[in-house]
């Protein structure tokens, strides 16, 4: 069957044919599935696939096949997931049954991929009486319920229509999660009404380094681009009618050259001359951050506000995590606030000990005022640094550490906050011990932007050396949880950042086919990383190639790049010896 990610359980049924008399009865709530099968397999089958059930279906030959789809609930407390399903071919009955909508997609996933590599393209490519489903029954659910993708639009933008390809993908992959991170110093990506110099100004960059930072090479054509509202609204709906939650990033206090490039009142203006700022044109973390004001706090407000408009919390359900709001919070130097007369005014009056307590004070206003507004907010493994979570805060925002006269307030005002772990396991560990919900990313495991294989010919090569076989063998829960801290692993994600992807072919090539080999350890139920069946895997791997091929996919082949996928004399940045676990 060569199914990726792999069931949960296989076992043997009668197998069916599904030709052009075939029709889906979509009991209700499935109606959605039911127009996008439609829409992919009757497009590669060329049969209309036309409603069926009820008298309609009475008025046919007896030997007529069906595909019938249909909500279970109780598939949900017996496979432990609203996403688990069943699927069966029985004769002329393809049943497709979900513990909820999103159950029945992820089982029609399934069906397409028992139909082969054709079932994946987009017109017929050789006529057909009859398709086959094997003989095979699949019980399935997921072990992890955020299955997520990083995609870096800031640094090179990707346009909307790349975007909705991507959606597309994950479904196929059955991933759930939609990370998009919209701004940082090299461009904003999202139309804010209030604020048009943010995209006006802050989208587009005079040149682009070619290469790593120390790279001598440049590309100097301007490069930009953003989404418009309604491009997001699109986006939002596509990814929810394929039951994937988008989770949108706005970069606070740092990685914000682009924001103060086009209101230079937003950055530290009493040590730098920030009206000369421009949007940065090369790699790394930028010195360029926001003043701690009341000022950009009512900004960045605004900002929210249109935010949480574009992208509502129950665009996929209660079920998806369309609450989320990730505000960055990595890599923000303290340089400037060190420096900065009002940034120092500022301590002294909050109190906090030092810079790190002032980022604390700046993340967890946001953190408060997202949580007033029914949301939650995520953030980089930075933001534990400064007592944002580790001892509850102050009113104003403060860590209560070291203070005692400090009163808390009802509950906790960093309750909710979640973490994403991304400079190892150790911050995913530290937040899931102090009870906030955690998604394992780290880079030395599922940053998809590093190399593919330490030979010359990896295009541009970043990073650690992460072989098809290295993500097959991540494991997201470190085995120092115990059972109940281990609960509040959310799940698991693979960031792409775009600093060498400067085309959707790269972006191609660097995530597949690890991207499958992530998929499956975010969705089975995999043994130990040391005992899983990576041969077996390869062997799938071999038939799911012919799917991407189906699907335009502009992947790394097993043997190494093509010639025209390689970058010869563009420097990179390798890294020798193990990655570290931080």
């Amino acid at each position: 069957m060569a199914l990726i990610p792999a069931p949960g359980r296989v076992s043997g049924c009668a197998g069916c044919l599904v030709d052009a008399g075939t029709g889906i009865e979509a009991r209700p709530g499935t109606e959605r599935v039911a127009q996008w099968l439609r829409a992919t397999v009757g497009a590669a089958t060329g049969y209309p696939l036309p409603p069926a059930g009820g008298n309609r279906s009475r008025s046919r030959s007896q030997s007529q096949s069906r595909i019938l789809l249909r909500i279970v609930p109780g598939l949900a407390g017996e496979l432990g997931s609203h996403e688990a399903y069943r699927l069966t071919a029985d004769e002329r009955l393809v049943v497709v049954d979900g513990a909820s909508e999103t159950g029945v997609f992820r089982g029609a996933q399934t069906f397409r991929q028992l139909l082969g590599p054709d079932a994946f393209r987009r017109a017929p490519v050789a006529r057909r009486d009859a398709w086959e489903v094997p003989a095979v029954a699949v019980e399935d659910s997921p072990r992890f319920r955020w299955r997520g993708l990083l995609l870096d639009v800031a640094r090179h933008f990707l346009p909307k229509e790349a975007v909705l390809r991507h959606l597309d993908l994950m479904a196929a992959h059955k991933l759930n999660v939609l990370h998009l991170h919209l701004t940082d110093d090299q461009g904003w990506r999202l139309e804010i009404e209030r604020y048009p110099r943010l995209t006006g100004v802050g989208a587009w960059r005079a040149r682009t380094k070619i290469g790593h930072r120390a790279s001598p090479l440049w590309d100097e054509r301007p490069h930009g681009g953003y989404y418009t509202r309604d491009d997001i609204r699109e986006i939002v709906a596509y990814a929810a009618e394929r039951h994937i939650s988008v989770v949108p990033e706005i970069d606070v206090p740092g990685h914000s050259q682009a924001a103060i490039a086009a209101y230079p009142e937003l950055g530290n203006t009493d040590v730098v001359d920030t009206s000369a700022l421009t949007v940065w044109d090369t790699w790394g973390i930028s010195p360029h951050v926001l003043a701690p004001t009341d000022a950009t706090l009512r900004f960045y407000e605004g900002v929210f506000e249109e935010v949480l408009e574009l992208f509502p919390a129950d665009a996929t359900g209660p079920s998806g995590f369309s609450a989320f709001v990730h505000v960055g919070g990595d890599e923000c130097p303290k340089d400037q606030w060190r420096r900065s007369p009002a940034a120092q005014a500022r301590i002294r009056e909050l109190g906090p000990a030092d810079e790190d307590g002032l980022q604390a004070w700046f993340v967890g206003h946001f953190a408060r005022w997202l949580a007033a507004r029914g949301r939650r907010l995520i953030g980089w493994d930075e933001i534990l640094d400064g007592g944002l979570l580790d001892g509850g805060l102050l009113e104003g925002g403060l860590p209560a550490a070291g203070r005692p006269d400090a009163g808390r307030l009802e509950g906790g005002p960093a309750e909710g906050v979640a973490v994403s772990s991304w400079r190892g396991y150790a911050g995913g560990i530290a937040a899931a011990r102090a009870g906030h919900d955690v998604v394992m990313c780290p880079e030395q495991h599922v940053y998809l932007d590093h190399r593919q294989d330490a030979g010359p010919d990896e295009p541009v090569p970043i990073g650690y050396v992460r072989t098809l076989e290295d993500v097959y063998r991540f494991e997201p829960v470190p085995p120092h949880l115990t059972p109940e801290e281990a609960g509040h692993v959310l799940g698991t994600q693979a960031n792409l950042w775009s600093e060498v992807t400067e085309d959707p072919a790269r972006v191609d090539y660097q995530l597949y086919p690890r991207l499958a080999a992530f998929a499956e350890v975010a969705w089975s139920r995999l043994p130990a990383p040391a005992e899983r069946d990576f041969a077996g895997f390869e062997r799938r791997m071999a038939e799911h190639y012919r799917r991407l091929d189906a699907l335009g996919v502009a992947y790394r082949p097993p043997t190494g790049p093509h010639p025209w996928q390689r970058r010869p004399g563009v420097l990179g940045r390798p890294l020798d010896g193990p990655p570290p676990e931080r």
